[in-house]
């Protein structure tokens, strides 16, 4: 029994030293074993996780790369429609005032020099205009700076000649102006300018001060991102940053401005891409373009081209070495850097530039000197231009009406107007000096509102929609639409006028009491100004005085809707107008903007040309998408409508408007003033050889305003003549007409005699005058009076 023990316990026994054994043999693989798969397994984590890191770069390589090719390779900014004046064409034998060119190329920010020597330079003598023109791109292509003289005599231009040749030019455009941008939905605001149209030394000046490795570094820049890291280690703080140009320009174009390492590495990423995808200079233009430099009226200023307008008003291309300097410091921190507000701050920051220059042998130390000492010569307000709230709604109101879906808001159109802005600046000047005093005797609230136009083109001119000429708000020019009173009387009279056979300017009309009885038993009893009757007097007489009673009589006789139809031949729409009598003293309601289309055609022998702001609209390729000739139809005949602005001659001369003729004798004016019933609104239709200007003034409350057209409107017209110096009306006498003599039957009547010593024009349709009487020329103030 023992010895069949024996062997079990050692059965038990070497089970257990196999345990032993099995167990140190783990024990020891415990020790060596785990190194090596620890390492075989970090191997392998390493190698999967690299591929996986791999791929999504290049996936989101591929990703970027598609993002940064559609974003280059399509529209890579969204550009602001930029809107320009009227094209200034001047040709041998024109009749222009060399003072009118000098006051053209100071509002063109032109610099007047002993010498031009740049672009944007002109000189003067009291007869040569030497100017250098700047280079642009018109509707229909682009044109090079131009180097010309310009010679006047007594009123005309005698030659032109390009000085380096000395060829005679049969005509030449100057560069419109700038009136800024049409409203979008973008913040930013950039005027787009190609690589080359940007200042080498601007360029040199940038890189220098804030990526001087640009042309060599591959997207982004260890060696700036080393000197950075030693330099705010230093100082303690983040005071340089080592992104290059390419790095802000993919933050700018494709990030958030959020202060994260992720957001850093996308950058740098994107950089890499962009380098090498396009070239050097085309990431240079994108960032010269893009790069942030402040803040006008609320949007944000994008790009050295649109910076140089909104701080110096003047092209990129024509500052001086410290302005470019000034604007290369503020891309440091623009709102830091704010020149209206810090200029002791950024002319410190300029000055750095400038040294910086020096030392770069970008600049002499002469060069330096005289830039540092220079102010920085800045605008009081950083705007783009002068605000026309009022013309910009009527070029949305055309390009709606003629352009529709093809007008996009972001593409960088170009809108060529009909902008005059000498016109638009002095009618501006002269609201703010005339609605204070004669607010003085009519009290506070007084509103006004202006259109001027081009007498033959009706190209509109200038335009203002409240007293506050800068402000948007309820444009009165073109949505007022008030009682027009006397205003409406020219188109009565050429109804008559019309019929040569029936009336003439020295028919007699009745000036007697009337009482007019309408279906409803309302009664109307129409007054003269001055309460007064003087039984019978001569059309041209009840004309220039705005006699009201006469023009009734004359209404009547005519037919109510013989004079509607004239109105509709003028251009207003007969809609606008009720059947009532009293129509012929202006009892309905037109806009000043109705008004100005009804003068015009007056004022162009009857040819009525439809009013229009906008010229053309040109897109960033060149490509015309609308564009718009002046074109004008004869709608009335030509003799009744010259001797109609003949009867307006005499309103100014003897009239109602006779306070323009003490200034104004040598100019022929035309015109014709309007008040509504109790002084609540004021009018005044001014004509000169170049425009009519249509003037309102009222409230907009419809209280009365205790002005007549004379004393209101007219007021305001004088004020615009001061400054902007009408043209001489000369009008050529149309076939037909000719002059008529009459001698005086009563003391306010005519009766025709060919010996009689009152002179008169008639449309001698028939050639009754010429038959009855010999031929005579006209003389004396007729003359005066045409020229």
């Amino acid at each position: 029994m023992a010895e069949k023990k024996v062997p079990a316990k050692r059965k038990i026994a070497n089970k257990s030293d196999g345990r032993s054994m099995k167990s140190t043999k783990r024990k020891r693989g415990k020790k060596n074993k785990p190194n090596r798969g620890i390492g075989r397994w970090l191997l392998s984590f390493g190698f999967k996780l690299s591929l996986v890191l791999i791929a999504v770069l290049v996936i989101s390589g591929i990703y970027l790369d598609r993002v940064i090719k559609n974003r280059f390779e399509g529209q890579l900014f969204e550009l602001p429609t930029v809107v320009y004046g009227r094209v200034l064409t001047l040709s041998p034998g024109q009749n222009v005032s060399i003072g009118s060119i000098r006051k053209e190329l100071d509002l063109l920010q032109y610099q007047k020099v002993k010498r031009p020597q740049r672009p944007g330079e002109y000189s003067s003598s009291s007869t040569r205009i030497e100017l250098i023109r700047r280079a642009f791109e018109f509707n229909d292509g682009p044109e090079p700076d131009r180097h010309v003289m310009i010679t006047f005599n007594k009123g005309d231009i005698q030659s032109i000649e390009k000085i380096a040749t000395k060829q005679k030019l049969g005509f030449l455009r100057i560069e419109p102006k700038l009136l800024g941008m049409l409203d979008s939905n973008s913040e930013q605001q950039r005027l787009f300018l190609h690589r080359e149209q940007f200042p080498e030394v601007m360029v040199d000046a940038l890189l220098t001060t804030e990526d001087r490795d640009f042309y060599q570094h591959d997207g982004v820049s260890p060696i700036a991102i080393a000197r950075a890291l030693v330099v705010n280690i230093k100082a303690g703080r983040t005071v340089q940053g080592g992104s290059t140009l390419t790095q802000q320009l993919a933050k700018n174009l494709f990030l958030s401005r959020e202060r994260t390492l992720w957001r850093k590495v996308r950058e740098a990423y994107i950089a890499l891409i962009l380098d090498y995808r396009y070239s050097k200079d085309r990431i240079l233009e994108a960032y010269l373009n893009e790069v942030y430099l402040g803040q006008t009226e609320g949007e944000a200023i994008h790009g050295f081209g649109l910076a140089a307008r909104v701080y110096f008003a003047r092209p990129l291309q024509e500052l001086r070495v410290d302005q470019l300097a000034m604007l290369v410091a503020m891309v440091k921190g623009p709102s830091y850097y704010n020149p209206m507000r810090y200029p002791e701050r950024v002319k410190t920051r300029r000055d750095l530039v400038l040294r910086v220059m020096m030392q770069e042998d970008l600049l002499t130390a002469y060069q330096y000197e005289t830039a540092a000492s220079r102010r920085l010569d800045v605008q009081k307000k950083a705007v783009i231009a002068t605000r026309q709230p009022a013309y910009f709604q009527q070029i949305k109101r055309e390009l709606a009406q003629n352009v529709g879906d093809k007008y996009q808001s972001t593409t960088g159109l170009r809108l060529f107007t009909t902008l005059d802005p000498l016109s638009q600046q002095q009618a501006e000047r002269a609201v703010a000096k005339t609605i204070p005093q004669l607010e003085k005797r009519s009290g506070k609230g007084l509103e006004t509102a202006i259109v001027i136009v081009d007498r033959k083109s009706g190209e509109i001119r200038a335009m203002i929609g409240g007293s506050r000429t800068g402000y948007d708000g309820f444009n009165r020019a073109l949505n007022a639409s008030r009682p027009i009173g006397s205003l409406v009387k020219p188109a009565v009279y050429m109804t008559a006028l019309r019929q040569p056979d029936k009336y003439n300017l020295a028919s007699t009309l009745e000036d007697k009491e009337i009482t007019l009885t309408s279906e409803k038993g309302d009664i109307w009893k129409p007054r003269n100004f001055d309460r007064k009757f003087t039984g019978e007097v001569p059309l041209y007489y009840a004309f220039s005085r705005s006699m009201n009673v006469p023009t009734v009589n004359l209404g009547l006789q005519l037919g109510i809707n013989n004079v509607i139809d004239t109105l509709d031949d003028l251009g207003v729409d007969r809609d606008e107008i009720p059947v009532v009598p009293s129509i012929v003293l202006g009892s309905f309601t037109l806009s000043p903007y109705q008004v100005t289309q009804m003068y015009q055609t007056i004022a162009n022998s009857g040819r009525k040309a439809e009013l229009t702001a906008l010229r053309s609209v040109v897109d960033l390729d060149g490509n015309i998408l609308y564009e718009n000739w002046p074109k004008a139809k004869q709608v009335v005949p030509e003799q009744a409508a010259w001797l109609t602005m003949y009867g307006m001659k005499r309103v100014v001369s003897e009239g109602t408007a006779r306070y323009l003729q003490s200034k104004y004798s040598w100019a022929g004016l035309a015109g014709k003033t309007g008040t509504s019933n109790d002084s609540r609104d004021s009018w005044y239709a001014g004509i000169d050889g170049r425009e009519v200007m249509i003037t309102w003034i009222g409230r907009d409350d419809n209280k009365p305003t205790k002005l007549t057209g004379s004393s209101g409107a007219l007021r305001l017209y004088a004020n615009y003549l001061a400054l902007r110096k009408p043209e001489k009306l000369t009008l050529t006498w149309p076939k037909g007409v000719t002059v008529a003599h009459y001698d005086k039957d009563s003391a306010t009547t005519l009766e025709f005699d060919c010996r009689g010593g009152v002179q008169l024009p008639v449309w001698d349709k028939e050639g009754k005058v010429k038959a009855e009487c010999s031929k005579k020329s006209s003389t004396s103030w007729l003359s005066d009076l045409f020229g």
